[in-house]
């Protein structure tokens, strides 16, 4: 079996005497405000959110997808962002953004606790290998979701590990994924 079949297999079923049980999350559904936000946004990464939400065990929200130079100059200029280079910005490519930050509910109440990015991190690598694309989590940048064995969690503290190796700081954005592709 493959790393990404094991990947469908661990999060997507559940073998019980030879009967598949689907662990799809059938209660947590993207508002029509996040619906709105995914407009101008690479189709691909529309589907990996929407599969997500789907096996998430945590409700999310998009709160930005596609973005203008002017409002990604404002993000730069206020330290918000570290690039003008932004996936959020329409690409050359595709016409489309590449890019989503994503808000995790605890209920109602919105929530920037890191440990429920790793869980929709998860979430978002089952997406990406249904989708068959590559998926960079900004929780860990130095490899996509989809180059990964073990937990979200894991991932983020490789490469948090590796950037102290360097001698630099890891710049940790958990809202944030985007794909890997031209």
């Amino acid at each position: 079996m493959s790393a990404q079949e094991d990947i469908l297999c661990r999060h997507y079923h559940t073998q019980t005497n030879g009967q598949k049980r689907g662990k799809k999350n059938m209660s947590f559904i993207l508002s029509s405000r996040s619906l709105s936000k995914l407009e101008g946004v690479h189709e691909s990464l529309v589907n990996i959110v929407k599969e997500a939400l789907q096996v998430s065990k945590v409700d999310f929200g998009v709160i930005c997808g596609t973005r203008t130079k002017s409002e990604q100059a404002e993000l730069v200029k206020k330290g918000a962002s570290k690039t003008m280079n932004s996936r959020h910005l329409p690409q050359e490519s595709t016409g489309k953004s590449h890019a989503v930050d994503l808000m995790a509910y605890i209920g109602s109440r919105a929530s920037w606790e890191l440990n429920l990015y790793d869980d929709i991190a998860d979430a978002m690598r089952v997406g990406a290998v249904i989708e068959g694309v590559d998926v960079t989590w900004g929780g860990a940048w130095h490899k996509t979701l989809n180059d990964w064995d073990g937990s979200a969690h894991d991932l983020m503290n490789e490469y948090i590990d590796l950037r102290r190796s360097q001698g630099r700081k890891p710049f940790i954005d958990g809202p944030h994924f985007q794909l890997e592709v031209n």
